[in-house]
């Protein structure tokens, strides 16, 4: 499937700082960036660095008084969308070292409150069919409204209130896996068919040794996403993280197929 995405970004700055931007689509795999090109208008000065695990890139914007970033790509998503009952779950003593580091809790995902709940509610299933389970739970049993959380809420947080918006997800189904001992990791995407039209947030599994996309909003699916970046959490896999107080003039993302 090939994708358009074009994003603009325009923010005034209260003083002069530092951004990192963490939007363009990744050169990864099952992925093609057939074009891309951004535009950054006229920053003090720019520096790129590898974002988590090698995928995609930090880009490190220094400005004065307005951060603008106009994006625009062409993607090509070439990854099957997997069967997830038919993967099984890799012992903990057979993972590799880029597996285990996303058992662990994280700032927005404490792994340990959930044991109980994995325990007694989804006893019985493993692997690729435990987590199939797991994602149709948190799709069906929140609800998806706008500003219900924010930069402090936590998977425990949204467990409780059964409601927030699509990291909120990403956290909640990232907390109940790692529970499960099946690494998880968050993984910021785009895909047409995410409504509102936004920066997208899902989570990669480890399951039969490779890492599988999953959105546990159920609005998107493995080959109609592009990666942008991953991390334990979304402190690591953030579109945006200045510096300094930015005031939000314009912003627009818009994905779709062609």
């Amino acid at each position: 499937m090939r994708m358009q995405i074009d994003v603009l970004l325009d923010y005034a700055l209260q003083q002069p700082g530092t951004a990192l931007l963490v939007i363009e689509a990744a050169g990864a795999t099952g992925q093609e960036i057939v074009q891309g090109a951004i535009d950054l208008g006229n920053p003090e000065r720019t520096a790129r660095v590898p974002a988590e695990e090698g995928i995609g890139e930090r880009l490190i914007v220094r400005a004065s008084d307005r951060l603008y970033c106009n994006y625009t790509a062409t993607v090509e998503v070439t990854r099957p969308r997997p069967d997830l009952a038919s993967l099984s779950q890799v012992e903990v003593e057979d993972m590799s070292g880029d597996a285990l580091r996303y058992l662990l809790p994280s700032v927005y995902c404490p792994v340990d409150r959930f044991f109980n709940f994995i325990n007694t509610r989804f006893d019985g299933l493993t692997g690729g069919a435990r987590v199939a389970a797991l994602r149709d739970w948190v799709e069906e049993n929140l609800s998806y409204v706008a500003g219900a959380s924010n930069a402090e809420t936590t998977s425990a947080d949204t467990f409780l209130d059964r409601q927030g918006v699509c990291r909120d997800y990403a956290h909640l189904m990232i907390s109940l896996c790692r529970a499960c001992q099946i690494p998880t990791r968050f993984a910021s995407v785009y895909a047409p068919s995410v409504t509102p039209p936004d920066f997208h947030a899902v989570v990669e599994v480890y399951l039969d040794g490779a890492w599988h996309l999953v959105d546990p909003t159920g609005m998107a699916h493995a080959d109609t996403m592009a990666i942008v970046a991953v991390g334990r959490d979304a402190a690591d896999a953030a579109f945006l993280t200045t510096t300094t107080t930015a005031e939000l003039r314009q912003q627009t993302v818009s994905v779709r197929t062609l």
